[in-house]
This record gives structure tokens, sequence and C-alpha cells, in this order.
């Protein structure tokens, strides 16, 4: 492991205990050399045991892993990386079973040449939430059909009742003229 990234491990991990989200460091072949227990718990623990050394894409499986990989992103980019709402399945999630989907962020971990060597990787899973705001759309939209459904049928309703009114007045003066000229 390089110097520079072992040294970033041995600090970070005097305050990581304040970070609730997952979160795991990779070296700059994208293996997994330290993780949280929260990451941990992302797996089943046959899976979890053997998290060190494997590939990160190999174990979270996120959408974006294959051709955009956060990670590559930081280290492209020298800079913070944040992505919103990547579905993903952490191995050992069943395959029928739907994706989870995570808020990303990633910064390089640099050494003093400015090299990197890896990269923190933090993720939030937002999986409840989002659901919680695709219900919410949804309503919004079968509330929108509903009201011009309900605008629609108005419509129709006053049309209707315009050409009823015209009738009436319709007869109201053929029935006046009527009148007029039995009373002559």
């Amino acid at each position: 492991m390089h110097p520079a990234l072992e040294r970033f491990i041995q600090q970070f991990k005097a305050q990581a205990d304040v970070i609730i989200d997952s979160w795991f460091i990779c070296d700059s072949e994208r293996n997994i050399v330290e993780y949280n227990r929260a990451f941990f718990a992302m797996f089943p623990r046959s899976e979890a045991r053997n998290l060190k050394s494997r590939k990160c894409h190999e174990v979270l499986r996120l959408g974006i892993c294959q051709g955009s990989c956060i990670a590559q992103q930081c280290w492209r980019d020298q800079r913070h990386v944040r992505l919103d709402e990547i579905d993903g399945k952490p191995l050992g999630q069943a395959d029928d079973a739907p994706p989870r989907r995570y808020v990303l962020s990633a910064i390089p971990i640099l050494d003093e040449n400015g090299n990197a060597v890896g990269a923190l990787e933090i993720q939030r899973d937002v999986t409840d939430e989002a659901q919680v705001q695709d219900k919410y759309r949804k309503m919004l939209d079968n509330e929108a059909r509903e009201r011009e459904r309900l605008a629609g049928q108005i419509r129709t309703r006053t049309r209707e009742l315009i050409e009823t009114n015209q009738l009436l007045l319709k007869v109201q003066k053929e029935l006046m003229s009527h009148k007029k000229g039995m009373a002559l």
C-alpha cells in the first residue's frame, strides 16, 4: 500500500466515527483497503468478511461503475465528485430485488506529488426517500389528470347548460309571441 494512502487512512480513521453513512477507501487500482461498519452492514456476512482487497465495482455493482466510476472521475478532475440517485445492487442482494438508490460522494487521496493513490467514497442509501418522491410525483400526476378530467366535464356540462338555456329562451319567445297572437 502506498505510504500516502496509509497516512490518510490513519488520519481519517481518527475522525471517521462522525460519519454515519457507509464509506470505504480504495487504492488506485480500485481495491477496497478500508471501510466502516455501515459499509460492512450493506452485505451478507459471507460477502462482508471478504471485502478488503476486492474491487469496489464488484461489491457495490452501481449503475455507473463500469463506464463512469466515481473514483476515476475524482482522480481525473482531482476534486470532490458527487452523484445523486445512482441505482445499484450490493453484492449478495437477490437478482430479482429492486435496486437500491444512493447519493455518492468521492474525494481523491493524493500523494505529496499530487498523484492519485486512492479515493474515499461515501454512500448514502436514499432508496426510501426516492420511493416517497416517486409516489409523490405519481400522486401529483394523477391529481393533474383528475383535475383535467373534471375540468373537461365542467366544460361539457357548461356547454350543455348554455344550449338548454338557449332552447328555453327560444321556447319562451315562441310562447310570448303565441300569447300576443291570442290576445289580438
